[in-house]
This record gives C-alpha cells, structure tokens and sequence, in this order.
C-alpha cells in the first residue's frame, strides 16, 4: 500500500507540471552517444511519446554523427571535422542524405510509432521543412573557410510542424536544410534545433547530452548545479567552472534564450527516463537555463 500511495504522490507532482506545459512546444535535440544506446534511445522516444500523450507538442531534431562516419568508413572516405563540423564534400553529402535524413530520420518514426505513438518523418522524399545557405565562416586570418556543403538554417517552414503537432504526431526532422537552388547542405543538429526552437516560440528546448548537465565540478556528479540564470550561467564560464566542451554547448543554450525560448534543458539522455525526470519533477535531473528576471 506504501508503495501505491507513493505512486499517487508521483502522479500528483507531475500533474502540475502536465497542466503548466499542457499545448506548448518542447524541442528535443536527439544525438550523441544515446542515438548508439538502443536501450536509451527506445526510453528517450518513450518519453516523447509519453509528453505527447499528456498534452505536450513535442518536435524532434536529430542528429547522427556516429554512423555517418561508419558508412563513411565503409565507403573508403576519411572524415575530416573543421572548427567542430563535418568537413561535406559531394560524396560525403550523399551518405549524410541517405544515413540521417532517409535511414535515421525513418527509423525513429518508425520507433515512436512502435512505442505507441503517432510520427511523421519530415525529410527530402516527404515534406523538408528546413531551409538555408551555405555556411561561411572565417579563418584566423579573416580568410573564409571551405566547409564544403555544411549549411546553415534561415528559415523554419513552421505551418507544417504546428499542423502536426495539432493533430497529435511528433514532427522528426533531420538536421539538413536545402537552399532556393535545390542545393541540400549538412547542419549541424545543436544549431538546427536552435533554429527549430526559436520559430516555434517554443516553450522549451531539451539538449540530450552525455553528462548530468553543468557542474560546480566536473568531475563530480553530485555537484550539479539544477537551475541558472543566464547571467549566472555567463558568470561560470568567466570564471571557469564551466569549462572545455561544455562551454560550446552552454553558450548555444544562450544564445537560444536570446532567440525568444524560455528554457533550455541540459541532461544526460542515458538515464533512464531522464526527459520525464527533468520535465515532470520540481527538482529535475539536469540543468535548466532560464532567462534573466528583468526586475534584477
């Protein structure tokens, strides 16, 4: 009966937090080790399902790094990476199509859909809904740098994924956009899920990690920091207790609070149900960064 009880007093606090998100948008960033963990990728997209069932409109952006560069591998071609992304010639555009945007972004439609749930995959062959450019970026020397077909989004076709999102599917969409030329280009999937979050208006955007989120240490779990400010957050880094690879990904948190989001979540997407843990409870199991309270 204990235990019962206890239960019910986990539905109750959730019930809050259902009725406070209940119609709003929450963008999820899937990659990284947990797109490789077919336990906790099936756990993540259980969750998904779970957020849509209760109300929640949850958007899927996927990445899929690790078997790009297998089938790369396979093909003979050597992957390069410049200032942290995929260097995309020709051949290598055509595997990222055809492993992320085709065979990835099919198969976890297919796997919402087995959990119970209701998906639509968004990519080339059904309905694109991201568009862009090729990304420019400059050398130490001031000089652009040849990323090949690496992109970057401009715009966000936002009637087909609230259309979806409506009608009680999840939208899955590949972090790869298309130019007015029909020249398709590889994104990076932090930046497209900024880009998805920021034209949605989205409530919340979920970047699934490889750690618990920021830390006061490292190398310390325990010492993990549960909510920040952004002012808090641009604090830490200056004096280095955010450090190294998480620097990138706090300051792309940020950056998408500066973009008109209310939240940005960081957790680690091997826990177990960590999606329904961090949205769900009042103590959560990451780091959430919010907005600075502009009476301060």
């Amino acid at each position: 009966m204990e235990e019962a009880i206890a239960k019910a007093d986990t539905l109750l606090e959730a019930l809050g937090w259902i009725r406070q998100f209940r119609d709003k948008i929450t963008v999820i960033k899937l990659g990284g080790s947990v797109m490789e963990d077919e336990c906790a990728l099936r756990h993540v997209l259980l969750d998904i399902v779970f957020m849509e069932t209760v109300g929640m409109r949850p958007v899927v952006v996927h990445g899929g790094g690790a078997a790009i560069s297998r089938a790369m591998e396979a093909a003979g071609i050597q992957a390069r990476f410049v200032q942290g992304r995929r260097y995309t010639d020709a051949a290598t555009l055509q595997i990222v199509e055809q492993v992320l945007a085709i065979e990835t972004n099919e198969y976890l439609t297919r796997q919402i859909e087995s959990l119970g749930g209701r998906a639509m995959n968004l990519n080339f062959r059904t309905t694109n809904v991201l568009f862009g450019q090729r990304m420019e970026l400059a050398g130490d020397d001031g000089q652009p740098i040849d990323l090949g077909f690496v992109g970057t989004v401009t715009r966000v076709d936002r009637a087909v994924i609230d259309n979806l999102c409506y009608a009680g599917q999840v939208p899955v969409i590949p972090s790869m956009c298309i130019d007015p030329q029909g020249q398709k280009y590889n994104v990076n999937a932090d930046t497209a899920a900024t880009a998805v979050a920021q034209a949605l208006g989205a409530e919340k955007l979920v970047y699934l990690s490889d750690v618990n989120g920021v830390r006061r240490d490292k190398r310390d779990p325990e010492s993990l920091i549960h909510s920040l400010s952004a002012r808090e957050a641009r604090e830490l880094i200056r004096n280095r207790t955010i450090e190294t690879g998480m620097i990138p990904k706090v300051e792309a948190c940020l950056e998408t609070l500066e973009r008109g989001v209310n939240k940005v979540h960081i957790i680690d997407g091997r826990l177990r149900h960590s999606l329904l843990l961090e949205i769900y409870t009042t103590r959560g199991v990451g780091t959430q960064i919010v907005q600075d309270d502009p009476r301060r």
